[in-house]
């Protein structure tokens, strides 16, 4: 039994090496950065472009010391298995992020507010200082609401790579190196264990200019915590640099850069632009200095972090937004969506169902995202919130077309299959032929398949049980949106009426984590444009279900958009991972009129 054993655990490592270089294996984010960091400090200068690859020297060590701990203990498999599950995509991200100094799509649609804060004083003096008792209130603030502040390390890794932060993420920022720094604010820190990133000018150090500024042995023992992050923020403080000379604007860059390098010993990788000021020659020159990223401010346009111009121009807000209650950004914060599982066949049914509203192309959309999919097929038309009354459905958007010859019918346009209510109905065979080629929606318990409807082969049970074994969910779709993480050119939509036509627009499909999407356009938008939305927004795989006056969104028994739309017998619907599907909703029945 043990020689059989370590056969196995022999086997496992092999293969487990063997498929190292595709898959890899990441750290947690805030381990992958430390090592990144570590390596840059160690070998001194690198560009923006080495950074990642440096932590592969980093990753390795790591590898083979796991694996000769797991084969010391003889559990090779299990470990094998939950650094694919769990780690791999994670690691393919981190090693390959967007080219520089672009933001990563997954980056973009992420919410993290960036939080800007100057003097900390007892008592203000003008309107934007903030007093210690109001920023001890904050920090409690942010604890109440369960956000979690990050580092600005992990923030640019996020930026950088899209990978995901803790669900509720804030950055918190402090601006011209002031005495309360280190006499209020870096106590607090310490007190509720929360990172931050302090931006000092190096002329004012230890100076009183009518305010304190820290002295360098304050800022050394603050830039040795590792909750610090020390930014450079010039060495005068100008005004505005884009007024500078090229060879004013090189030494206030440059040189605030050596010097605290000189004074910290340690490598100084991110500038903020005094009074937010900047334009591509001042970026640029950021950029040839060797910083990483660059902090701004805007009093007319603040912004979430992956909404920023570049990595060049991270958008702030005023420390005066985050106790605005309901209209605060903190209201909004949302790490970024999970990373496909590699080994469910890039599924990922088990994740909860959460909501996001963004803005892509100028359009407005609404995601809900998670749980499992199922499909719903009422006994007669409903609004789509009816229908999931009853249900453990926590979610749900209008579905396939159905027929209008009668105001209560529930007559799909082509075949469907709902596990709900357990039954196949087939398409009428005369409206067969207009359907062809267009996605067949298959939903099993743990992954989902779209493919081209053919009516020979497609409109009994046992033809789409031969395209999908453990079909329990089944449907046709009016066209593609989004189909192997492209969008779908006009060409694809065939005669599809209205498909050019700016209207509001339903969809469903699965996004890069691998997790059930469904979503409306709250913008007017026709098909072409709205897929290229999609892509951009995250998705792998996108359908349109039926649109215009049908368009629905519902989310925990509310209609999520503005109007009242025409009533539905059909809802693609998202239940919680550990559903059973049971109902005590008497519309949801297998009768057709």
């Amino acid at each position: 039994m043990r020689i059989q054993h370590k056969y196995r655990s022999t086997l496992a490592i092999n293969q487990f090496q063997k498929i190292l270089f595709l898959t890899l294996l990441l750290l947690p984010i805030v381990q992958a950065n430390s090592l990144a960091v570590d390596l840059q400090e160690k070998s001194g200068e690198i560009t923006c472009k080495d950074e990642f690859n440096s932590g592969k020297v980093g990753v390795n060590n790591a590898l083979n010391k796991l694996v000769q701990v797991a084969s010391l203990v003889g559990e090779v498999e299990t470990i094998f298995q939950t650094m694919n599950h769990n780690l791999a995509p994670q690691l393919a991200a981190y090693f390959n992020p967007s080219a520089w100094p672009k933001i990563n799509d997954r980056a973009i649609l992420a919410k993290v507010p960036v939080f800007m804060y100057h003097d900390i004083l007892p008592e203000k003096e003008v309107f934007f200082d903030v007093t210690v008792k109001e920023l001890e209130q904050h920090f409690q603030l942010i604890k109440e609401q369960g956000l979690t502040p990050i580092s600005y390390d992990q923030l640019v890794t996020h930026l950088r790579t899209g990978l995901p932060l803790p669900e509720k993420p804030i950055v918190l920022t402090f601006d011209d190196g002031y005495g309360g720094h280190y006499e209020y604010v870096y106590p607090l820190l310490k007190k509720y264990g929360y990172p931050a990133v302090f931006s000092v000018y190096t002329s004012n150090m230890g100076k009183n200019t009518g305010r304190t500024h820290v002295s360098w042995e304050q800022l050394k023992e603050m830039a040795a915590d590792p909750l610090v992050t020390i930014a450079s923020h010039s060495v005068t403080h100008p005004k505005d640099l884009r007024l500078l000379s090229d060879e004013q604007l090189k030494m206030e860059i440059e040189q605030s850069k050596q010097i605290l390098e000189a004074q910290l010993g340690i490598a100084i990788r991110y500038f903020t632009y005094p009074e937010g000021k900047y334009d591509q020659r001042v970026a640029k020159a950021v950029e040839k200095a060797g910083y990483l990223s660059a902090l701004t401010m805007s009093d007319t346009d603040e912004r979430f972090a992956g909404e920023s111009e570049s990595m060049l121009a991270i958008a702030r807000f005023g420390q005066s937004r985050l106790a605005q209650g309901e209209s605060s950004p903190i209201s909004q914060a949302w790490g970024g969506a999970k990373l496909p599982n590699f080994l469910s066949g890039g599924f990922d049914f088990s994740a909860e169902v959460q909501v996001n509203k963004t803005t892509v192309d100028e359009t407005d959309i609404t995601l809900i995202y998670g749980g499992k999919p199922v499909t719903i097929h009422a006994k007669s038309r409903y609004q789509v919130p009816e229908i999931l009354a009853g249900t453990e459905a926590v979610a749900a958007v209008d579905g396939g077309f159905f027929s209008l010859k009668y105001l209560d019918s529930n007559v799909m346009i082509g075949p469907v299959l709902s596990q709900v209510n357990n039954k196949f109905i087939p398409g009428y065979r005369g409206e067969m032929s207009k359907l062809t080629g267009r996605p067949l929606v298959l939903i099993g318990a743990q992954s989902a398949k779209f493919i081209g409807f053919d009516p020979l082969k497609h409109n009994t049970l046992e033809g789409v049980e031969a395209a999908m074994s453990n079909v329990t969910d089944a449907f046709v779709a009016a066209a593609w949106l989004v189909k192997d993480s492209k969008p779908q050119s006009a060409e694809t939509f065939g005669s599809l009426f209205d498909y050019d036509a700016v209207r509001h627009r339903a969809f469903w499909g699965i996004n890069q984590a691998g997790q059930p999407t469904v979503g409306v356009a709250n913008d007017p938008i026709d098909s072409v444009s709205l897929g290229k939305v999609l892509v951009k927004a995250g998705f792998r795989d996108a359908v349109m279900l039926d649109s215009g006056a049908s368009t629905s969104l519902a989310y925990k028994g509310e209609s999520l958009v503005g109007y009242t739309p025409r009533p539905v017998p059909h809802v693609v619907a998202l239940v919680p991972p550990s559903s059973t599907l049971k109902s005590t909703n008497c519309a949801i029945a297998p009768e057709v009129k």
